[in-house]
């Protein structure tokens, strides 16, 4: 996996795109097509990066790709092709995403490609682009713009030699795919296409599948719920990989406390058990951890999933906002009891949203079940 040393201390776009990547792809397109001003292509690509978030340095890079490459579609196409890698290993089963720099060849045929007279030669271009980095953003403007065609060649796909290949017809599918454009086909439409992959025997496929089902059950729970039972069923999948499809899948309905989820999990979704001694930070100054803790008692043989939720107060004073958190799951016998305890830092600028000063609220859940709850204060220094 070329990117799988993720050094912390670099944002992610400074490590995926920077000059010594882009001198990289310059030197293989030039070898692939002599007349590439390459050179000229990497000053203007740097020359912007410092202005540019990643997704923006794709998209500039693309732009790039047009003004250095043939100016017919096709012959740009065939440069890129031939410039381009061995594809990744497919004898792997996993870890093995690919090198982000080749991003923008896929994001070159979404711009320029997705045209009726070019929707086979894009396709197929996408095909091999995809086994160096995957096309599951750019696949997307041909589902939207030629859904019926795209979905057909996805479907065979599904059943292609190469697992970068299969994962791009359950990723590009997915209605909530992260960093994305919105799809406009009914959720139910790539269901034939996951009926191949779940059984698949790479985990780099059946973990998007089951985002994919993830992302369904945020939509139509039972319709997720029913497609993995019918999964289950079948016996096509190892019974170990399938308990993680299940499991990686149903992760946000389990957050939620649905009962069918937890009981096709094999849980009970209202355990015997009880709660008690739940000590929590009654002040908590901003920027440091709340610290909470719990007895739980088991009067029957119970398996355990407990979370954690808290409710937010926004800026004018209203607790509006809530969040659902893991905190631990496990088996506790009949009359048995353990203390679960976490530390949990409240940062004041988080990536998804700020904290405020005031009144706060946690609750503890269990099964999917709120067994208790407290109120405690965030202050300032």
């Amino acid at each position: 996996m070329k990117n799988s040393k993720i050094d912390k201390k670099l944002l992610l776009k400074d490590q995926f795109f920077n000059q010594e990547k882009v001198t990289l792809l310059s030197n293989e397109l030039h070898g692939a097509y002599p007349q590439f001003k390459k050179s000229e292509f990497v000053h203007d690509v740097i020359a912007k990066f410092p202005e540019l978030e990643l997704k923006a340095r794709i998209s500039h890079i693309t732009k790039c790709l047009k003004k250095y490459l043939p100016n017919e579609y096709r012959e740009a196409i065939a440069v890129i092709l031939k410039a381009l890698p061995k594809p990744n290993n497919p004898e792997l089963l996993d870890n093995d995403f690919g090198d982000f720099i080749y991003a923008p060849y896929a994001d070159f045929v979404a711009h320029y490609g997705c045209t009726k007279e070019n929707l086979s030669f894009s396709l197929k271009a996408l095909r091999e682009m995809t086994t160096r980095f995957s096309a599951e953003d750019a696949i997307r403007y041909f589902i939207n713009v030629f859904p019926k065609e795209t979905m057909k060649e996805l479907q065979a796909w599904s059943k292609d030699v190469h697992y970068h290949v299969r994962r791009l017809c359950s990723e590009g599918t997915r209605p909530k795919l992260p960093w994305a454009q919105k799809i406009n086909i009914p959720i139910t439409a790539a269901l034939p296409i996951l009926d191949n992959l779940f059984s698949d025997r790479t985990r780099f496929v059946t973990r998007s599948v089951a985002n994919h089902i993830n992302d369904i059950s945020k939509i139509e729970p039972d319709l997720a719920i029913s497609t993995l039972a019918k999964w289950e069923k079948s016996g096509k999948q190892k019974s170990k990989e399938m308990e993680y499809i299940i499991r990686h899948s149903l992760r946000t309905l389990v957050k939620y406390g649905n009962p069918k989820a937890l009981n096709l999990l094999g849980i009970h979704h209202q355990p015997k058990i009880n709660i008690s001694q739940l000590q929590v930070s009654k002040k908590v100054v901003l920027n440091t951890n709340l610290e909470f803790s719990f007895l739980i008692k088991a009067d029957e043989d119970t398996t355990i999933v407990a979370d954690y939720i808290l409710h937010f107060q926004n800026k004018s004073g209203k607790l509006n906002s809530k969040k659902v958190f893991k905190l631990k799951k496990f088996t506790l016998g009949k009359g048995k009891s353990a203390t679960l305890s976490k530390k949990h830092p409240l940062r004041q600028f988080m990536t998804t949203r700020t904290i405020y000063p005031g009144k706060h609220c946690i609750e503890i859940q269990i099964n999917g079940n709120i067994l208790a709850k407290k109120s405690f204060e965030v202050i300032e220094k």
